[in-house]
C-alpha cells in the first residue's frame, strides 16, 4: 500500500513526542530507583488507569480480537470478559492491600508475607521466572503484532519493523522510567481510540460492506453475531463460556488479569497516591477496558469475514508474507490496508502507539523485577540509586532484544495466550486466598509454580505428540481443567503437610495490611491484644458483583445499539446505569486506613 506524505508526518510527529516525553522526564527519573519505578508513589487516578488500559490496548490485542471473532464468533471473546470478575475483585478488594503493603513491587510481597529462604527463593525465582521468561513471551506476542502489521500495511521485514518499534520503545522507557511511560501512554491512549473508531466507521462504508445493516445481514456473518454462544450446542457452550465464568477468571494466572491483582497492574497501584486513587485507577481500567473498546475491533473483524472469508484470500493478497505468520489474526492488518491518506497516518500511529504502550510497561515492568527483587536484594544490596537506575536501562535493553528474538518464532497471538493460560492454570487461588488465610506459606506458592508448569508443558509440548492422555479437538478445554485440578490438590496438599509461617511473620503482615480477620482468626485467638480486623468483605464483594454486572451491562449496551435491537440496548443501559447509581452511593463507604 501507500502511504503519502501525510500519513508519514502524523507517524514521525507521533515518534518525536514519544521521545519527547522520556527526554523531559528523564532527569527527574534518574533520582532514584522508586521514583524510576514508581514515579514516587504520587499518581492520580486517572493518569494510572488510562495507562493500565493503553498497556492492555496492545497491538497484539485487536489481533487477537480477530482471530476469536473469525474462528468463533463474538461469543468468542468470553474467553477474555471474563477475567473483568477478576478485574472487579482486584479493583473493591485487593487494591487498597496493595497500596497499605507499600511495597515496590509484588514480587517484595513475598518476604512482606512469607518468611525465611523458601520466600528468598520465591522472591528471586520468580523475579527471573517473570520479569525475564513470562515477560519476554508477552513482549514477543506483542512484537509479533507489530511484524504483521508492518509486513501487512509497510512491506517490512519482520527484523525492520523490529528495529523501528523497539529502538524508540527502549529509548524513552529507559530515559523517563514509570512516569515517562505514564505520560506516553496517556498520550497514546487518546491516538489508540481514534484509530480504531475511525478504522471501523470506514470500513463500514467500504463499497464491499456498504453499510452497518449490510455488514450484519451477510451470509458470512449473520451466524458470527451472537454474544452468548448458541445453547443448543455445548460443544461450544462449555469452552466458550462455562469454562471461563466458572473456572478461568478465579483459577488462572495470566499478565494484567492476575487474580488479586499483580504484575503492572499491582506496579500502577503502588504508585497511586492513596488507597482511594487505586481504587478508582483499577476501576476506570476494567470499565473502559471491557466496555469502551472491543466493539471497533469487532466490525472490523466481521468486516474482514467480507473482504476475506479464508486465510488463503490473504495469503493471495499479501504473498510477501512469511507462511509461519499467516493466520485469521492476521485479518486486523489487512483489513487496514483498505484505508485512505491521513486515515492510515492516523491509523499506523494508532498502531505504533499500541505496541509501544504495551512493551515501554513491560519493559520497566520486568526490570522493577530484576533490579529491585534480584540484583538490589540477592547482589548487591549496597547499591546505590544511581547504580541501581542504571541497571534498570541496562535490563530494559536486554529484554527488549530476548523479545524480539523469540516474536521471529512465533506464530500466532492466540497460541501464545492459550499457552499462557495453561501455565498459570491452578494458580490464581492462592493469590485471592493468601491476604485472607494465614495457613497458606511460601511452599504453597513453590509447588503450585513448579506443578503448574510440568503440567502445561507435559499438555502443550509432550501429549501432543505420544498421546498419553486422549483430548478430542472439541474438548480442548479439558487440558485447561486437568492443570486447575491437579495443581490445586497439589498446592493443598503442599500448604497442608508443611509448616505455617512463623507467628511473627504473619502479625508483621497482618498489622501493615490489615486484611479481615476471619481466616486469621486461628492466629490471632493466640494473641488476644491483638486488633481483629472486621473488615467490609460482605461490601466489597457485593460491589464486585456490581461493578461486573455494570460492566457486562455497558458491553451488552453498545452490542444491541451496534445491532439495532433497541429494547435489549435500552434495558442494558438501564442495568448499566443502575449499577454505576450503586457504586457511586456506597463509594464513600468504602473504609480505607
Amino acid at each position: 500500500m501507500n502511504i503519502s506524505l501525510i500519513d508519514w508526518s502524523i507517524i514521525i510527529a507521533f515518534f518525536v513526542i514519544s521521545m519527547l516525553i522520556g527526554v523531559l522526564t528523564s532527569r527527574k527519573a534518574g533520582t532514584s530507583a522508586k521514583e524510576f519505578f514508581l514515579s514516587g508513589r504520587n499518581m492520580p487516578w486517572w493518569l494510572l488507569g488510562v495507562s493500565m488500559v493503553a498497556t492492555t490496548f496492545s497491538a497484539d490485542t485487536p489481533n487477537l480480537v480477530t482471530d476469536i471473532v473469525r474462528t468463533n464468533g463474538v461469543s468468542g471473546n468470553w474467553v477474555w470478559w471474563a477475567f473483568l470478575l477478576t478485574g472487579m475483585l482486584t479493583v473493591f478488594v485487593y487494591a487498597k492491600l496493595w497500596r497499605r503493603s507499600e511495597v515496590t513491587t509484588d514480587l517484595e510481597f513475598y518476604e512482606l508475607r512469607y518468611g525465611g529462604k523458601p520466600a528468598a527463593f520465591l522472591r528471586a525465582f520468580r523475579a527471573i521466572y517473570l520479569g525475564v521468561f513470562f515477560n519476554v513471551v508477552i513482549m514477543a506476542t506483542v512484537s509479533l503484532a507489530a511484524i504483521k502489521i508492518g509486513g501487512v500495511m509497510l512491506g517490512l521485514a519482520p527484523w525492520e519493523t523490529l528495529l523501528l518499534a523497539s529502538v524508540v520503545t527502549v529509548i524513552y522507557s529507559s530515559l523517563g522510567g514509570l512516569k515517562g511511560v505514564l505520560l506516553t501512554d496517556f498520550f497514546q491512549f487518546f491516538i489508540a481510540m481514534a484509530g480504531a473508531i475511525g478504522a471501523a466507521i470506514y470500513v463500514l462504508d467500504m463499497p464491499e460492506i456498504g453499510s452497518l445493516n449490510n455488514l450484519l445481514t451477510h451470509p458470512n456473518v449473520s451466524d458470527k453475531l451472537n454474544i452468548l454462544p448458541d445453547f443448543n450446542d455445548w460443544n461450544l457452550v462449555i469452552p466458550l463460556l462455562i469454562m471461563p465464568l466458572a473456572i478461568q477468571w478465579w483459577a488462572t494466572w495470566y499478565p494484567g488479569a492476575e487474580p488479586g491483582g499483580g504484575g503492572y497492574i499491582a506496579q500502577r497501584m503502588l504508585s497511586a497516591k492513596d488507597e482511594k486513587n487505586a481504587i478508582g485507577a483499577t476501576l476506570f481500567f476494567n470499565i473502559a477496558h471491557y466496555a469502551m473498546r472491543p466493539w471497533p475491533w469487532i466490525i472490523i473483524a466481521l468486516s474482514s469475514l467480507i473482504i476475506f472469508p479464508q486465510v488463503s484470500d490473504m495469503q493471495e493478497a499479501f504473498p510477501h508474507i512469511p507462511v509461519d505468520k499467516l493466520g485469521n489474526d492476521l485479518a486486523y492488518s489487512a483489513m487496514l490496508t483498505f484505508l485512505p491518506t491521513g486515515l492510515i497516518g492516523i491509523v499506523l500511529a494508532s498502531l505504533i502507539a499500541a505496541v509501544m504502550s504495551t512493551l515501554s510497561t513491560h519493559l520497566n515492568w520486568g526490570s522493577s523485577y530484576v533490579v529491585n527483587d534480584f540484583y538490589q536484594r540477592f547482589l548487591k544490596p549496597e547499591a546505590s540509586d544511581k547504580e541501581l537506575v542504571a541497571v534498570g536501562r541496562i535490563s530494559t535493553v536486554l529484554l527488549m532484544v530476548l523479545a524480539a528474538f523469540l516474536a521471529l518464532a512465533l506464530s500466532s497471538a492466540l497460541e501464545a495466550f492459550n499457552i499462557l493460560l495453561q501455565i498459570g492454570a491452578g494458580t490464581g487461588l492462592i493469590f485471592i486466598l493468601r491476604w485472607f488465610w494465614w495457613r497458606i506459606n511460601a511452599y504453597t506458592e513453590i509447588a503450585a509454580m513448579i506443578i503448574s508448569f510440568v503440567v502445561a508443558i507435559f499438555f502443550e509440548v509432550i501429549n501432543p505428540k505420544l498421546s498419553i492422555i486422549e483430548i478430542p479437538g472439541h474438548q480442548e478445554y479439558l487440558k485447561l481443567l486437568y492443570g486447575v485440578g491437579i495443581t490445586t490438590l497439589g498446592w493443598v496438599l503442599a500448604t497442608l503437610f508443611t509448616k505455617p509461617e512463623k507467628d511473627e511473620v504473619l502479625l508483621s503482615f497482618y498489622r501493615k495490611v490489615r486484611p479481615a480477620a476471619l481466616g486469621w482468626k486461628n492466629l490471632l485467638n493466640k494473641y488476644p491484644q491483638e486488633q481483629q480486623e472486621q473488615g467490609q468483605l460482605p461490601l466489597d464483594i457485593g460491589l464486585m458483583l456490581t461493578g461486573s454486572v455494570m460492566v457486562y451491562a455497558a458491553l451488552f449496551a453498545v452490542g444491541f445499539w451496534i445491532y439495532g435491537q433497541t429494547l435489549y440496548a435500552s434495558i442494558a443501559s438501564i442495568v448499566a446505569i443502575l449499577g454505576g447509581i450503586i457504586i457511586i452511593k456506597n463509594w464513600k463507604n468504602i473504609r480505607l486506613r
